[in-house]
């Protein structure tokens, strides 16, 4: 697998090329999310506290002319907050991340009004890169962490755009789950989705 360096500067990359063509437009864009992480198969010692946290980033978007269909990509630095505890220890199981959502886009067009304000959906995949190790020890999750977005937003004027989703976990984030009272790895058995909602405004350039 490459690694986050890699990943990184790839990402940079395609967000940077083209520039000038008419059919691609660069952004920024940030925002808030909360965490909503879920277990299964959990005893009942483990309690989450779920907070709000950010994101920033850039991002790039295509979208065909006339069908306004397309896709958008971006590249972001997140940081979470989920406080889980146990009856002996309490820590962040979750912070910072390296996101990179893929998502397929649908502009609808109303006539007489979308160049003022335009109604989108949204939905795709998004890989989430582990940048620091949680402070909880007696949970551990993994490196990478993959989900789904399903969303809807609109457009003001063609460059301003305020979107909200729901991001469904997809893998088991769970690496390593401490039994109470020893070292034994529980985490065959226990499994952790990392769900999460988000509230974004994105500037785009032509």
């Amino acid at each position: 697998m490459m690694n986050k360096r890699t990943i990184l500067i790839a990402l940079i990359a395609l967000l940077c090329i083209g520039q000038g063509s008419a059919k691609l437009r660069f952004g920024v864009k940030a925002g808030l999310n909360l965490d909503n992480i879920k277990f299964s198969n959990v005893a009942d010692n483990f309690n989450t506290d779920n907070k709000c946290g950010f994101t920033a980033g850039g991002m790039r978007e295509y979208i065909a002319p006339a069908i306004g269909i397309g896709f958008d990509l971006s590249l972001m630095y997140t940081h979470m907050n989920a406080d889980v505890q146990n009856d002996a220890n309490t820590g962040v199981i979750n912070k910072n991340y390296l996101e990179i959502p893929l998502n397929l886009k649908y502009k609808i067009g109303i006539p007489l009004v979308s160049k003022i304000i335009q109604p989108m959906v949204f939905t795709g995949p998004t890989m989430a890169l582990k940048l620091d190790k949680s402070t909880f020890q007696d949970i551990r999750t993994k490196t990478v962490q993959m989900g789904w977005n399903l969303g809807l937003g609109f457009e003001l004027f063609k460059h301003l755009q305020i979107s909200g989703g729901y991001t469904f976990g997809i893998n088991n984030v769970v690496k390593y789950v401490k039994a109470i009272g020893n070292n034994t790895n529980l985490s065959d058995n226990i499994k952790v989705k990392n769900n999460y909602w988000t509230v974004t405004a994105a500037i785009l350039f032509k």
